[in-house]
């Protein structure tokens, strides 16, 4: 009889550092939040500003870490930026009130949602699936995790990106349509959570293009700072 070998696959464990801990943060999941700034949602003249937002993955692979580089994509001339708070979930939940959604998040980051957007427009148009134009290689750059037992969870702070030093985007998270707490509890009805998870909550209006060689530097008021290249 032929002797069957097995194939054993040896992937690494992505992570995340977590601020003043040597111990990091594996990220299981990535959800992201669309539409969920009125300013942004005007800006990018696509949808009734009634709607509430709704939720799309990235690969857990996509992380980049502060200070890393982000390789322009192929299959666009036109890779955009966008700053966003990201909830890091620290204990499992499903069904989750808004009321006890605190309870299950382990701390905050800074993230950049890197977004193909002419191929984005594409799929709108279409009717198709969000994937190409968001959910590609190292799009979704992260920074360190700030535990909310040091922070608290605040409901609002100034967020910034400046592309090569010039300000491109501002906003505050308090502006954000839902807050961190409604949606912990709206994806919470729709996936069980469980620690690892980050939610990238959205972002505010001035997104735009960058090209090799630019450098972002993005941040959020009692979080952290987040920077990379585009290589």
């Amino acid at each position: 009889m032929q002797k069957v070998e097995k194939t054993i696959w040896q992937t690494d464990t992505v992570s995340l550092p977590i601020k003043n801990q040597r111990g990091r943060f594996p990220v299981r999941r990535i959800y992201c939040v669309g539409r969920n700034y009125l300013d942004h949602i005007r800006e990018m003249n696509e949808a009734d500003e009634r709607d509430p937002p709704f939720f799309f993955q990235k690969p857990t692979d996509s992380i980049v870490e502060d200070g890393g580089s982000v390789p322009y994509p192929s299959a666009t001339d036109d890779l955009q930026f966008e700053v966003e708070l990201v909830i890091a979930i620290g204990s499992p939940g499903k069904a989750i009130s808004v009321e006890a959604a605190h309870e299950h998040i382990f701390g905050y980051a800074v993230g950049i949602d890197m977004t193909r957007r002419d191929r984005q427009r594409e799929s709108k148009d279409r009717g198709l699936p969000w994937e190409i134009g968001k959910s590609f290689d190292c799009s979704a750059p992260c920074s360190a995790i700030v535990p909310a037992k040091d922070i608290g969870h605040p409901a609002g702070g100034a967020l910034s990106l400046r592309v090569n030093d010039q300000p491109r985007q501002h906003g505050d998270f308090g502006q954000m349509i839902w807050n961190v707490s409604e949606i912990v509890a709206n994806l919470s009805n729709q996936y069980a959570l469980k620690p690892g998870d980050l939610i990238f909550t959205g972002t505010p209006a001035g997104v735009g293009p960058v090209c090799v060689g630019d450098r972002l530097d993005a941040s959020i008021e009692g979080i952290g700072k987040l920077t990379l290249t585009i290589s």
